[in-house]
């Protein structure tokens, strides 16, 4: 039950629930807290979402993904499963890929595939290789929510991984917690501010009750303390 949406416009009915002006203070609190206290990386952002009425063993659980205007996390791992094609394009640009070769040799290793699902945060494969994963890797890349998306040779590499780092994708497990990365603490207030405001509006479009289903919504830096911006 996957939906996309791409240009999902932050209007603001939907944000009336969220007052504005707290939203900005928080999004000030969290930035001038990250300078002050320089820790030394660059922190992501992430929005934390605690739900209510939601039954995930009965309820249909969610998923959808949504393209954010500015790219919350730059440095996001990526990981090119290619074809000949994709493989030079990926080395290129200086891409860590694997071809059909590199994956058989992991010979189904449970292990093996989770320290790979775990080393990269996305993964993208190409259309040859796309219909062989499961039988290649089983199901390890699918448990982890990293299953990969699609490239053809149509598209652009670079674009592709651009568009992923620029992606937040939400899937409903067992439990009603989420948390997704909304920027990072190099971004200006506005950028953050537009981030957030449109994952949350996505968020809530993909709730069966909408607003009815959030209970709370905070953010945080890695290190800092996390804002209760609604609850």
């Amino acid at each position: 039950s996957t939906q996309s949406t791409w240009g999902f416009s932050t209007n603001r009915v939907t944000m009336s629930k969220i007052n504005s002006e707290f939203l900005r203070k928080s999004i000030e609190e969290i930035l001038a807290d990250a300078k002050t206290k320089n820790r030394g990386f660059l922190e992501t952002v992430d929005l934390q979402i605690g739900l209510k009425d939601y039954d995930p063993q009965k309820d249909k659980r969610f998923s959808g993904t949504v393209r954010l205007p500015h790219v919350p996390r730059p440095r996001m791992a990526v990981c090119v499963l290619g074809d000949a094609v994709h493989m030079e394009q990926a080395q290129k640009l200086g891409v860590d890929c694997m071809d059909t070769d590199a994956l058989k040799k992991l010979n189904k290793n449970k292990k093996l595939i989770k320290k790979l699902a775990k080393k990269y945060d996305a993964f993208l494969a190409s259309e040859a290789l796309i219909k062989q994963i499961p039988r290649l890797l089983g199901p390890g890349l699918n448990k982890a929510g990293k299953f990969p998306g699609l490239i053809t040779h149509q598209d652009n590499l670079a674009d592709k991984i651009a568009e992923l780092k620029s992606q937040v994708k939400f899937q409903l497990k067992k439990v009603l917690c989420l948390g997704v990365a909304v920027g990072n603490v190099g971004m200006t207030d506005d950028q953050l501010r537009q981030n957030i405001t449109m994952t949350i509006n996505f968020l809530v479009s993909l709730l069966k009750k909408n607003w009815q289903n959030v209970r709370t919504l905070n953010i945080k830096s890695t290190m800092g303390a996390p804002k209760r911006i609604y609850g």
